[in-house]
């Protein structure tokens, strides 16, 4: 039996015992893991960036600390069963060392292909998973070659580091081609960082599979979202994907439940997608955590995302991700003239008894996520008009 059942088997034998999940990262996901482990009778342990963050304000044993340095990460993960995570910027060679003292998970030889998009690039396409054509580049130079042989505009994006929107090019020439290496840090985490890059997707849509894997080999699938993302930012999910066919949705859905079982993922992979206009659905990133793109989930699905991450990182049977209504509309509160977002709340509740909605306890700033509405509905129309006008109230916007 590894140590990972005997975790569980320990537990369960020990009446006594309560699960101890060490969550790293102060964000919005952590806060809301914590959430569906209340029900679930488990005690969360975060090591937060500092003590204002969104989880901190209500996890009574937080740790502040730096991630990034090993000795304070090897005593947090001391005091815990099992560690997860809330970001993936941990460096990958401390993950390795902590998996000496704890339950990792996902692992870090999972993990890293999350981390680093020229590791992930270069196994999935080994596994023939569908990718945009990619080159990684170390000078300017081969990447004006990638340009000249596909054609531009082309994307560039660092390895390592970037997120919602941040560390990637549009580039419509080799005008530009320097750029992402003048502004790339040398170093992220420790490690390397080259120049992804690759084919522009004129995509006609971009769609979310977020699938849960537990160490055991039990896996879920939730049904497949499109998203809309502006600036890198995912500002609303549809569940399920709107036109999307019941067999081209069971293929996405077991492509993603594929890549999670080839890199031994342990814990939730949201595998995010570009539909293209010649009909390619190909990859674009993936992550190995509770996922923008699953918040729907917490009021729309039988079993949230974070609760089935819970689930799978200690090893129990993982919960049924089926729709609770027909249609399941997410819109992501962004900070705007709204100072103090609780204060919408009268008009937003008064209008809508049925309009579910979360704040994440941050400073409003504008364009920065503070929170999310989600909307069930039979009717999509309904769904979205619900969803946006709450959202937008909760903004400031004059005109919700």
């Amino acid at each position: 039996m590894d140590r990972g059942r005997r975790l569980v088997a320990d537990t369960l034998n020990d009446v006594d015992r309560r699960y101890r999940v060490g969550i790293v990262g102060g964000g919005q996901l952590a806060r809301m893991m914590h959430q569906a482990a209340i029900s679930l009778g488990i005690d969360v342990h975060l090591l937060s960036e500092t003590p204002e963050s969104s989880a901190a304000q209500v996890i009574a044993n937080t740790t502040v600390g730096d991630h990034s340095q090993l000795d304070v990460l090897r005593g947090f993960a001391e005091e815990v069963d099992v560690l997860t995570f809330d970001h993936e910027h941990v460096p990958t060679k401390y993950l390795r060392q902590l998996a000496d003292v704890v339950e990792v998970r996902p692992g870090p030889d999972a993990l890293s292909h999350a981390q680093d998009k020229a590791l992930m690039r270069e196994r999935l396409s080994a596994m023939d998973v569908p990718c945009p054509r990619f080159s990684v580049c170390r000078t300017p130079d081969e990447l004006i070659a990638f340009g000249e042989d596909i054609g531009w505009p082309i994307i560039a994006k660092t390895s390592r580091g970037g997120y919602d929107g941040k560390g990637v090019w549009k580039l419509d020439d080799p005008g530009r081609a320097t750029e992402p290496f003048d502004e790339k840090p040398e170093v992220s985490a420790g490690e390397e960082v080259l120049i992804v890059a690759e084919e522009f997707i004129d995509f006609t849509r971009e769609l979310s599979a977020i699938v849960v894997r537990s160490p055991s080999g039990q896996a879920v699938a939730y049904p497949v979202s499109e998203t809309t993302q502006i600036d890198g930012v995912c500002v609303e999910t549809i569940t399920p994907a709107p036109g999307l066919g019941e067999q081209e949705a069971a293929d996405l859905q077991a492509m993603a439940l594929r890549i999670a079982g080839e890199l031994e993922v342990v814990g939730l992979l949201a595998v995010e997608l570009m539909a293209a206009a010649d009909g390619r659905v190909v990859v674009n990133e993936l992550a190995m955590r509770p996922h923008n793109t699953g918040h729907w989930s917490i009021d729309g699905a039988l079993t949230s995302q974070f609760e089935n991450h819970l689930r799978a990182i200690l090893d129990l049977p993982l919960g049924a991700p089926d729709l609770r209504a027909p249609h399941v509309v997410m819109t992501n509160v962004l900070g705007g003239a709204e100072p103090d977002p609780t204060g919408a709340l009268q008009h937003v509740f008064a209008r809508d008894r049925a309009i579910r909605v979360h704040l994440y306890g941050k400073e409003v700033r504008v364009g920065r996520k503070v929170g999310h509405v989600t909307a069930c509905d039979n009717d999509l129309d309904m769904a979205l008009r619900r969803a946006r006008h709450a959202a937008r109230y909760l903004m400031g916007d004059p005109n919700a």
